[in-house]
């Protein structure tokens, strides 16, 4: 919009400096060109004058000496001539014979004064012909033709032009700033208020719009504050809420876990089933909730990355699909599937920390080994292509149909298959993976694999090389996981992340959406 307007006012300017400045332009080649008509044209009247003394008395000699010393002085040469086209004098080099000057004279011995018609601009070069009669109104006495140089008169022209048009340039460049000032007092407050609006769609709190500019831009930005207070403490709360009880049900979740397990050893043999179905149950809740507090913060990081520069956070695909597969191969092995790795050799540079490029890759490969079933072949594949970073999990598995994939990243949406098989899983993993792509300008595609089963493509955008890599890697061998990191080899789960070879998967495993 601030370019529009600018576009408007200086469009104006230059067309109020334009419509000033070429009409001044014009009158002073005009009136340059007029004064040097008016001083030759006295030049020639004088030298008239000359010649009709000369005619009444017989003596040229006053007439041709003037013409000499004219001559020597400016440089312009003269022809007089008497009215039977006698040669009285010619100087600098102009003869009567020559074909132009002879038309001259031949019309002012008819009586007729010739003046050049049209106005000298700073381009114009050589000379302009006047021509004059001797006598008085009725009596022709002689003629006189004089070509003047016009050389000095567009010198002249050109230092007058070049005045007007630093003129018309101070003015253009004034009202211009006072334009762009102008324009920045009215767009400004629009501006941030965009940044504002964008903020508060992104989930996060807005900055607060100063009042400034127009009295109407002033009342909007006062509404908006009020309006984004109200919105922006809703979605604290409902974020909040999810997060909080997520957490702090975890706590009472434990503590019945511990009085479950406590009340085993009293258990009858007939209440047996009972209590694997009781704690089949909180390990579902505890799943659950850990996937809850992954989604709120993958949401909330996801706003955040919308509204932020995160262009200096990149990391190596290629290394972290082998890290992962590492990981992931032991744990296939035990779920009776093969796990295959093809990644590229050369380094994929990755616009995302490596610790959410783990992450997403934890989710495909869980939903892969879990959903695929015994006997399937996984691969996992990581290339660059068309400017990005492409991690893809492809199973042989009985996959999804057409309807399912279109659901498949809805959040707590399980398919028919795994509900009749009573899969474990919450529907929210490829909602985690989706979300933590979107907010770096990923995508997530799950298309149907040929002849039978997923194919799943982690899209994240190409980093540029040189850049700094994410703070949070992926956990090393033997470490335990963060908050939202995947382990290293014989480590522990976290809230959201893969276990390594030697551990089983946490309450808060990798994705479970198919």
């Amino acid at each position: 919009m601030r370019t529009r307007v600018q576009a408007a006012l200086l469009l104006f300017v230059v067309i109020a400096v334009a419509a000033f400045a070429i009409p001044l332009l014009l009158f002073t080649a005009s009136d340059r060109t007029q004064q040097l008509v008016l001083a030759r044209s006295a030049d020639l009247d004088r030298f008239a004058a000359l010649m009709d003394q000369a005619a009444a008395t017989g003596d040229t000699s006053a007439v041709t000496a003037e013409a000499r010393r004219y001559t020597a002085l400016y440089g312009e040469p003269l022809v007089v001539t008497d009215t039977r086209r006698g040669t009285v004098v010619q100087t600098g080099g102009m003869r009567a014979a020559d074909p132009a000057v002879a038309r001259l004279l031949d019309a002012a011995l008819r009586n007729q004064t010739e003046h050049p018609s049209g106005a000298l601009r700073p381009w114009s070069r050589g000379y302009r012909m006047f021509a004059e009669p001797a006598g008085t109104g009725t009596r022709v006495s002689g003629a006189v033709v004089l070509r003047a140089s016009v050389g000095t008169a567009a010198d002249e022209i050109t230092r007058r032009w070049a005045a007007v048009l630093a003129g018309a340039a101070l003015v253009a460049v004034a009202c211009a700033v006072l334009a762009r000032a102008a324009t920045g007092w009215v767009v400004s407050p629009l501006r941030r208020l965009d940044r504002a609006v964008g903020q508060l769609a992104a989930g996060l709190p807005p900055e607060q719009t100063r009042a400034g500019g127009p009295p109407e831009l002033r009342q909007l930005a006062i509404g908006f504050n009020r309006m984004a207070r109200t919105v922006t403490a809703a979605l604290e709360q409902q974020r909040r809420l999810v997060a909080d009880t997520s957490h702090q049900m975890r706590n009472p979740m434990a503590a019945l876990r511990l009085r479950v397990d406590a009340l085993h050893t009293h258990l009858a043999p007939t209440g047996e089933r009972t209590y694997t179905g009781v704690t089949t149950e909180l390990d579902r809740l505890e799943t659950l909730l850990d996937d809850l507090l992954a989604l709120a913060t993958a949401e909330h990081r996801a706003g955040e990355l919308t509204v932020t520069d995160g262009s200096g956070v990149h990391c190596d695909a290629a290394a972290v699909a082998a890290d992962r597969y590492r990981l992931w191969e032991p744990v296939a092995e035990r779920a009776g599937a093969r796990l295959a790795l093809t990644s590229a050799a050369p380094p994929v540079p990755a616009a995302c920390t490596d610790r959410e490029l783990a992450q997403i890759a934890d989710i495909l490969l869980d939903n892969a080994i879990k959903y695929a079933g015994e006997g399937a072949e996984i691969s996992l594949d990581c290339s660059g292509a068309s400017g990005a970073a492409v991690l893809t999990v492809t199973d042989d598995g009985p996959g999804l149909g057409t309807d399912e994939l279109a659901l498949a990243t809805t959040r707590f949406w399980r398919s028919g298959r795994q509900r009749e098989n009573r899969t474990a899983g919450t529907g929210l993993g490829l909602a985690i993976a989706e979300q933590l792509l979107s907010g770096r300008a990923g995508r997530l595609e799950l298309t149907a694999a040929r002849p039978r089963g997923l194919r799943a493509r982690a899209v994240v955008p190409r980093a540029v090389v040189g850049g700094t890599n994410g703070a949070d890697g992926a956990g090393g061998s033997g470490g335990e996981a963060g908050a939202d990191g995947a382990v290293g080899s014989g480590g522990e789960a976290g809230a959201d992340g893969a276990v390594g070879s030697g551990g089983e998967a946490g309450a808060g495993g990798a994705g479970d959406a198919r």
